[in-house]
């Protein structure tokens, strides 16, 4: 279906019709003209010969190419369904003041950057991808989106908080999965989330509600784990043990049917999205097609050229 998106330009048209009605006018009154001319042979030498309906042709060209003109001014669009993948990967990365340690090299938080950086590297552009960090409470800092540069950008400003609330940020990339338009189709986009923390939780809502959250919306959680035993931050101005909570991190992947990894390469993060499947919506999208008109008005003007050049040897 044809819309205009400036219908107030189709008013141009109206001079055009009344162009058309003074030329209809013209032919009236030059057909009355003849009949009361009583010299038919001085009639018959001042009139051009054999030309018929041909008399009108580049004259209705013209004034068409007119209209044409007329409709392309009021900016004509169509609407197209536009395929659109829904399937979605949330990214949730801890940025609590314990992640500042440095027993991964060169401490926790940058090698959590870097994991998440090449992981949005390597996921397939037709997926949607959000970002969420968590310290005392979880924020969305992406919406599910297809533009991997504003990802990377929000993972390079990370800044580090106070306390983790891991099953926070579990319920809040929950709600961001939601949040997504179902575009014609049917059920809940097909969605993952890749969780990156050292554990412990301290703030919030638990684990095990958030573990249980996930596994009814069936969106399976995996799980990094950035860390080790031995690990010291700087909280408060001392130095503070802050231990990797695996057991937490494991626990979340198996009750959601995720995976748990500790040393997290790229061959074992396309696992978080080899096996998300598809869902394609459609988002309807106008798309103007004003040049269309434009060419076929020149067309038109051309023909009305050619055609009077031929029968008539000048232009209309």
């Amino acid at each position: 279906m044809i819309r205009f998106l400036q219908p107030w330009w189709l008013l141009a048209v109206l001079p055009v019709l009344l162009v058309v009605g003074v030329y209809v006018w013209r032919q009236f009154r030059k057909r009355q003209y003849a009949m009361k001319f009583t010299n038919v042979d001085l009639l018959r030498s001042l009139a051009p010969k054999g030309l018929g309906w041909r008399r009108h042709a580049a004259a209705a060209a013209f004034l068409l190419s007119l209209i044409t003109l007329a409709f392309a001014m009021a900016r004509p669009s169509i609407d197209r369904e536009q395929p659109l993948e829904r399937a979605t990967v949330m990214l949730a990365i801890d940025v609590s003041l314990s992640m500042e340690a440095d027993d991964v090299q060169p401490n926790r938080i940058e090698a959590a950057q870097e994991a998440a950086k090449a992981f949005v590297q390597e996921l397939p552009p037709s997926y949607n991808l959000g970002l969420v960090s968590f310290a005392k409470s979880a924020n969305v800092l992406v919406s599910p989106t297809k533009d991997r540069a504003a990802v990377i950008a929000a993972i390079d400003g990370l800044t580090l908080a106070e306390a983790t609330a891991t099953g926070e940020a579990v319920f809040t990339s929950l709600d961001a999965i939601r949040s997504i338009p179902a575009d014609g189709a049917d059920g809940a986009p097909p969605a993952r989330i890749l969780l990156l923390s050292d554990g412990y939780r301290t703030s919030g809502r638990s684990v095990e509600d958030a573990g249980a959250a996930a596994g009814a919306a069936n969106v399976p959680v995996s799980t990094i784990a950035f860390g080790t035993d031995a690990g010291l931050a700087n909280i408060a101005g001392d130095l503070k043990p802050v231990p990797v909570d695996r057991l937490s991190l494991q626990k979340l992947a198996k009750a959601t049917n995720g995976h748990f990894y500790e040393a997290a390469s790229l061959d074992e993060l396309r696992q978080v999205y080899e096996d998300i499947g598809s869902s394609i919506g459609h988002r309807v999208r106008s798309q103007e097609i004003t040049q269309w008109y434009a060419g076929c008005a020149l067309l038109l003007g051309l023909l009305a050229a050619a055609a009077s050049l031929l029968w008539t040897s000048r232009l209309p």
